[in-house]
């Protein structure tokens, strides 16, 4: 897939005041500090499509990107952000697991894990609950020019071992890194395979 256009659309604080359109969307999660909005930038082709920060946290609200005028990206708040105040906290992981939960034309997403870590016990937490959600979902392990290709899939046999204790089915896994570039291809052509199966089904 070939990115043509990447238009930065709206911010959402709730579900309730997300777009109301029947494009595809495609929701991007995970830990503050994960290489999020890298990894968004990198797909997107575009250096600052959404803002790279040093403060984790940062991505406080929904974010709405329109790719090639037919799908959309979704940026959805960090989780395990721990520098806002509580209430603060509360009120973005409710908005992130409503649309997780309910958003109807959520088509896939993906859950980004830092290839540098042992399997920590938060993410493992997270996917058990999104496990329990409709939306099929991906893995997409970020930073991974950061060690050796030996390290990286070394922690990636640990995650998915734990992963495959409490699920029977295992998802897609891909490998990422926002300098290389490594795995952007890999990722658009997942899309491009929803979109396909959509456009499948709909004819």
């Amino acid at each position: 897939m070939k990115i043509h256009s990447a238009v930065f659309e709206t911010s959402a604080p709730d579900l309730a005041t997300c777009p109301r359109w029947a494009l595809p969307e495609f929701a991007f999660i995970g830990r503050s500090n994960v290489g999020k909005s890298s990894l968004i930038n990198l797909l997107a082709e575009r250096r600052e499509l959404a803002k790279v920060s040093d403060l984790p946290g940062k991505t406080r609200l929904i974010n709405f990107y329109v790719m090639n005028g037919r799908w959309s990206l979704v940026d959805l708040p960090g989780y395990g952000y721990a520098h806002a105040g509580k209430q603060e906290r509360h009120a973005f992981g409710t908005a992130a697991a409503e649309f997780l939960a309910e958003r109807r034309n959520l088509a896939r997403v993906f859950v980004l894990l830092d290839s540098r870590l042992p399997p920590q016990a938060i993410d493992l937490e997270f996917l058990q609950w999104l496990g329990q959600c409709r939306a099929p979902y991906a893995l997409i392990f970020t930073k991974v020019d950061k060690q050796s290709a030996t390290q990286s899939r070394a922690n990636v046999a640990r995650f998915t071992a734990q992963l495959a204790a409490g699920q029977p089915d295992l998802p897609e896994i891909f490998l990422s890194s926002a300098k290389t570039k490594h795995g952007r291809m890999e990722i658009l052509g997942c899309i491009a395979a929803v979109l396909a199966d959509k456009n499948r089904a709909a004819g």
